[in-house]
């Protein structure tokens, strides 16, 4: 892990919900290779682009391990008091406890249906999912 520490972070709002997401930096520059790449000409790429990193702030873990989220951003995700780290693939998201925990439950109906719809359909065979 010491070269993600040694690069540093980027920390943004979320796309689709009220939660934060922390980027290696590396990852994030490589999503910002991807976005370059856009015709900013476009008015939704640009628009998009505006929006992604509306709020991107670098980060570093400080010499005792911890990381300091800016206060702006704080409040962009609802933090109160507790939060909840949940890794997603390449990233963590940073998530107000009660926010979290609310987002589980409006999901947790539909998991099954969600869960054989991105993971059943794509033609993968039975071997390739686990």
């Amino acid at each position: 892990m010491s070269p993600l520490l040694k690069d540093g972070f980027v920390i943004k709002r979320a796309v689709f919900r009220a939660c934060l997401e922390l980027y290696p930096m590396q990852v994030y520059n490589e999503m910002m290779e991807k976005m370059n790449r856009k015709n900013r000409f476009l008015k939704k790429n640009s628009d998009f682009i505006r929006r992604f990193t509306a709020g991107v702030k670098m980060v570093e873990i400080d010499s005792t391990g911890r990381l300091l989220i800016p206060k702006n951003l704080i409040a962009v995700a609802h933090i109160k008091k507790e939060v909840v780290l949940s890794s997603s693939i390449d990233m963590v998201e940073i998530w107000d406890k009660t926010s979290y925990e609310n987002v589980l439950d409006e999901t947790a109906v539909d998991f099954e249906e969600l869960t054989e719809e991105v993971m059943g359909t794509d033609g993968d065979t039975p071997e390739d999912v686990s």
